[in-house]
């Protein structure tokens, strides 16, 4: 298949896809990111294998934006849209876009990854891999910069979470997706029943291994205007991920 600057794939929301109100859950839409990335990489000469058995890194997902117009309802079927832009010494960034078969605009999302060594696990530079894209598409998906979440005020525990099997990918560690039920996780019924996710912004900061005990925290002292900070930690106080999410009231 000839190298291409932007790749679509059409997905259908199934059961497995959705949460109790019958949209699509964040963590799902998370896992389509992965996928189509993923795809397209492998149309670039990026892919998994490739990198594992010619060059012996991984893909990493380090931060991820996603905007969210309308949350695609089961049975729905998707179009997403990806493209890359040129990445800097030691990061790729990527972008999304999810639209309903009408072509109306669902979500937004923006993406910065890296790449590590599999044994060491340490940071590679992207010339290790990096041998230009056919063309750039000179658009982002959604104008900002990724990466300067903190708290503004104080932190309450929420609750504890092992990683399990279920949890971890073909990487070995907590699939990133995972987080964002962890997340989601920090908020009871009765608030997503209230409630629902607007923006989620993550940063993966180190990664968690299974029988990793995560600590998680929010912080809700800007909850006026409808921002809340999560974050987690592991036994070892090592921070594993920080997150914010904008919510709306239903």
């Amino acid at each position: 298949m000839e190298a291409v600057s932007l790749y679509s794939k059409d997905y259908e929301v199934d059961v497995n896809h959705i949460d109790f109100k019958g949209k699509l859950k964040l963590s799902s839409l998370f896992q389509f990111f992965q996928d189509i990335a993923g795809l397209h990489a492998e149309n670039l000469g990026m892919g998994l294998n490739t990198l594992q058995e010619k060059y012996g890194v991984l893909w990493v997902l380090v931060r991820m934006r996603v905007d969210i117009v309308r949350y695609p309802l089961w049975k729905e079927k998707i179009i997403i849209d990806t493209w890359p832009q040129e990445p800097n010494k030691v990061e790729f960034m990527r972008d999304f876009m999810v639209k309903d078969s009408q072509g109306n605009i669902l979500a937004k999302a923006v993406s910065t990854w890296v790449i590590i060594d599999i044994k060491t696990r340490r940071l590679e530079k992207t010339k290790a891999i990096y041998n230009g894209y056919p063309s750039i598409v000179n658009k982002r998906a959604i104008d900002c910069k990724l990466g300067k979440l903190k708290p503004k005020g104080k932190l309450g525990m929420v609750y504890k979470r092992t990683v399990r099997y279920s949890d971890i990918d073909v990487n070995e560690h907590l699939n990133n997706s995972r987080y964002v039920d962890f997340i989601m996780d920090c908020f009871s019924l009765h608030e997503h029943k209230r409630h629902s996710i607007k923006s989620i912004e993550v940063n993966y900061s180190n990664e968690a291994s299974p029988g990793d005990t995560i600590t998680l925290y929010k912080d809700m002292s800007e909850i006026d205007s409808n921002l809340i900070y999560i974050e987690g930690v592991n036994e070892n106080n090592k921070l594993n991920f920080k997150s914010q999410v904008k919510i709306e009231l239903i």
